[in-house]
């Protein structure tokens, strides 16, 4: 039987994209708690069903996929330039496919203002109204308004006008960052994307007893299940170093680890491989809003899922990506980077953030000559001994101290102009390829 927080999604999965929704509505109408309908509402907001817009409140939204993630929603655009909806709320759920900004006269703008775009300009009536009749939502800089007339147009076409204190340039700039971030997030793999759902899942439920685990083990060859109660909660995880000893009638719930370790569809792949590493553990049991179980996912899906990643083309740069590929190779063993404005704090010298990026990089490639496989940087102690100005060309020399098995030591130290400036000693622990 469904639960209320499930009854709660797939009512919500099943109204009319561009609906509004509250939690006093949706308890109203399933006849449950608002803390209930509160919860589910959070749940299909972070599951892409719904999305919370300031002074316009809840709406229902087309759920994105993978491939469409670089693309805004109007609702979106609202909250990153912290706009105000003056119309057209029925059509914040769509998406826009380009911008445009309206810095020209009327004419030249009619050449670039197409359906489904957003043209972004000031206070500029006529192509206000332009733009709504071509099917092209309007963002209206510098906090002004537009007339009644295009208000009520916006309504009768449901494409949003929206207004922010911003200038042109300033909003235009933070959607190109919004765009350029989902670039970067859809490279990122999530438990989402790699979990086997609960239909192909081996688990037990409360009432099993040891002789039904050992029945589960000869079916299916593994040797950790959940646990789940009625209403399909994860109540705990039962493995084989906990049946030991016991008899085939003990019940489970007496031999299970109570309260295990869980995570959910948006916990990215590289958090659950530490915590599957860290812990020593061989699966994860992945939940909802409602710690309700919906799959599974393996240490071995995991490091091949993290494994592909690397092997792929990235579609945009990252903080690190843009470090990173201003340090060279000098010399076998020997590095060397320039202290670029971007590696810098506000008071332009190299911050602590860049120096860890840059010593990571460093052990992970002389620690991959020694032995294959993956690695995470387990600890790192970092010494400045002089402050390393802007421009600086530093020396990087890492030195191997062990190389176990399981663990690699590195001792590493900086110079420029032939001065120590730092010093820094780094774990790393290998993960073994499957």
């Amino acid at each position: 039987m469904a639960t209320k927080h499930e009854l709660i999604l797939e009512h919500i999965k099943h109204l009319e994209i561009g609906h509004k929704i509250s939690v006093r509505q949706i308890a109203k109408s399933l006849q449950v708690s608002e803390g209930t309908a509160y919860r589910a509402i959070k749940d299909a907001e972070n599951q892409g069903y719904v999305s919370t817009i300031e002074r316009v409140g809840t709406i229902r939204i087309e759920k994105k996929h993978r491939g469409n993630i670089e693309k805004l929603t109007y609702a979106e655009v609202v909250k990153i330039v912290e706009g105000q909806v003056l119309g057209g709320r029925g059509g914040l759920y769509k998406t826009l496919n380009r911008f445009v900004i309206g810095a020209m006269k009327l004419e030249a703008m009619k050449r670039y203002i197409e359906a489904g775009g957003l043209l972004i300009v000031g206070n500029r009536d006529q192509a206000h109204e332009y733009a709504l009749k071509s099917g092209a939502a309007v963002l209206i800089t510098g906090g002004f308004e537009t007339r009644d007339e295009v208000k009520e147009l916006a309504n009768t076409v449901d494409l949003p006008i929206i207004s922010t204190s911003y200038d042109t340039f300033t909003v235009a700039a933070m959607i190109n960052r919004a765009i350029y971030d989902r670039l970067i997030k859809k490279e990122i793999i999530h438990v989402g994307d790699i979990l086997i759902p609960f239909s192909k899942t081996s688990y037990l439920q409360m009432s099993a007893k040891v002789l039904d685990w050992q029945t589960m083990n000869k079916k299916t060859g593994h040797s950790r299940y959940p646990v789940i109660d009625e209403q399909q909660r994860v109540q705990g995880i039962v493995t084989a170093k906990d049946i030991v000893r016991y008899k085939n009638q003990t019940p489970i719930e007496k031999v299970m680890t109570k309260t295990p370790i869980t995570v959910t569809e948006t916990t990215t792949v590289a958090s659950a491989a530490h915590r599957m590493i860290w812990e020593g553990i061989e699966c994860l049991p992945v939940v909802n809003g409602a710690s309700q179980l919906i799959g599974i996912i393996t240490r071995q899906d995991v490091l091949k899922a993290m494994q592909m990643a690397q092997r792929q083309p990235q579609v945009g740069e990252t903080i690190d990506d843009i470090i990173t590929d201003q340090l060279t190779e000098v010399d076998e063993g020997r590095f060397q980077f320039t202290v670029s404005p971007q590696m810098t704090n506000h008071l332009g010298a190299l911050s602590y953030g860049t120096m860890t990026t840059i010593l990571t990089t460093v052990t992970e490639q002389i620690l991959s000559k020694q032995k294959k496989g993956d690695l995470v940087i387990e600890n790192i102690s970092l010494y400045f001994l002089k402050p390393i100005q802007l421009e600086s060309v530093i020396d990087i020399s890492p030195k191997i101290l062990e190389v176990t098995r399981r663990y690699g030591k590195v001792d590493i130290e900086l110079y420029h102009e032939e001065q120590a400036v730092g010093k820094a000693f780094l774990i790393a622990q290998f993960i073994d390829r499957y």
